[in-house]
This record gives C-alpha cells, structure tokens and sequence, in this order.
C-alpha cells in the first residue's frame, strides 16, 4: 500500500500557537477518558531509555519523569524548549541519535503529520535497539462525526490515520496489539465549548464562534482512533 504523501496534515504549531493550545485545553476539559498519555507512560516505565518523537511541550515524558524512566523528547517545533528533561529540536526522518540508543519509543498524534510515515518509522526502528517497544495513536478519517459539517479535513484521508496506521505499521514493525475506539467519549457542555473545540480542529477564531452558535448543546462527540504497540526485530 502506498502512503499518500499529498495528504499529511500541514504541521502549524508554530504559524497558529492558538490552535495548538485550543486542542490541548479542550481534550483536558472535555474529554471522559482524557488523552493516551498515562497508557503510554504506564508501559513505558520499564524502559531504560525512552524516546518521545513529535512529543511537543513534553506531555508524556512529564509523566515517564515522575516514574523515573529517563525520556528524551525530540520534536520539529521549537515549543520543545518548554518539554523537561532533555529535549532536542529535530525532525523524525533524521534523528541526531545512535542506532540501538533507546529501547523504548512513542510517537502520539504525530505520524499524520509526516510525508512518508514509512521512511519515519524506519528512522525511529534504527535508533531502537532489538527488541525495542514502539507506541503510535492517530485519529480516524471520521473522527467526530456530529461535526463532520464544519470540519475542513473530515473523511479526506491523511499520511497516517487509522484507517492505515495498523498496515504502515506493520511494513516496519511487528505489531504486537491495536487498540481502537468508537465512542462517544467527549461532551461540549455549551457554545463556548463547542467554539473552543473547533479552533483546537484548525478553525479561526471567529469562524469556530460563528458556527458553535448554530449547534445544539450540549454536544456528545463520538471519537474514533487508536493506540498500536509495536516491537523491533531480533
């Protein structure tokens, strides 16, 4: 299968901080279930060393850190700076690391963003030792279909969604579990909600409240991805 390389979400973390911020506030408001992260950082915490790809400010080596697995987060932005421990500025299709240097890694809500997930995921298996445990999560194409009207990408299939993570995966990896949901796991209690949780999706400010006045609240959002775990070859 090839990887549709037209179709990686534009990376806009430092173009539109805003947006970034919005979606983080949003999953933390709104979210029954949160994020994926303390899954992840709970397998995890019997690495040794951990490398965290596209991990941003740092929110799961902010968890490994308190269970003392030692992390290194490496991401495109230079939001990176705030993520603690040691963090590095780098693009995933060439890490400044050693073959075989960690034996465990993630790479959350990232891979959509990347041209050719499958030369990634190469790059992130050589600088994971034998062995080595691998964590990916990615959204489906139909994500949040009650707002599939208002959402520019919605069904426009991405690099790396979760209609294909499993299948890249694999060409690279040993997939060792998938892990998907299709539920009605966030509730936008107001308007002021529904307008915060679009500007997360990618909207401008005045758009998000210009179409949030016109839903009905509260709203349940029906989410729909997954968490895979991988391991790298003898």
């Amino acid at each position: 299968m090839p990887t549709p390389a037209n179709d990686a979400v534009p990376v806009d973390y430092e173009t539109d901080p805003g947006r970034f911020a919005a979606n983080v506030l949003s999953t933390a408001r709104f979210s029954s279930c949160g994020d994926v992260h303390p899954e992840i950082a709970h397998r995890l915490a019997g690495c040794s060393l951990v490398l965290d790809v596209g991990g941003g400010t740092g929110a799961l080596s902010r968890l490994l850190t308190r269970r003392k697995t030692p992390t290194v987060v490496a991401d495109l932005s230079s939001h990176v700076s705030r993520a603690p421990g040691f963090a590095v500025r780098a693009d995933v299709a060439g890490l400044p690391f050693r073959d075989g240097t960690f034996d465990g890694a993630a790479a959350l809500w990232m891979l959509h963003h990347v041209p050719e997930p499958i030369e990634a995921l190469t790059e992130v298996s050589r600088v994971l030792a034998p062995g080595g445990v691998l964590a990916v999560s990615t959204s489906s194409r139909w994500n949040d279909p009650e707002l599939a009207w208002a959402l520019p990408r919605w069904g426009r299939p991405s690099s790396f969604d979760a209609e294909v993570a499993e299948t890249l995966l694999g060409k690279v990896f040993e997939v060792e579990s998938v892990r998907s949901w299709d539920a009605r796991l966030v509730t936008l209690p107001d308007h002021d909600a529904v307008a915060l949780f679009l500007r997360g999706r990618g909207l401008p400010e005045p758009a998000a409240r210009r179409l949030a006045g016109s839903v009905e609240v509260p709203l349940p959002l029906t989410k729909r991805g997954l968490v895979a775990w991988a391991r790298k070859g003898a």
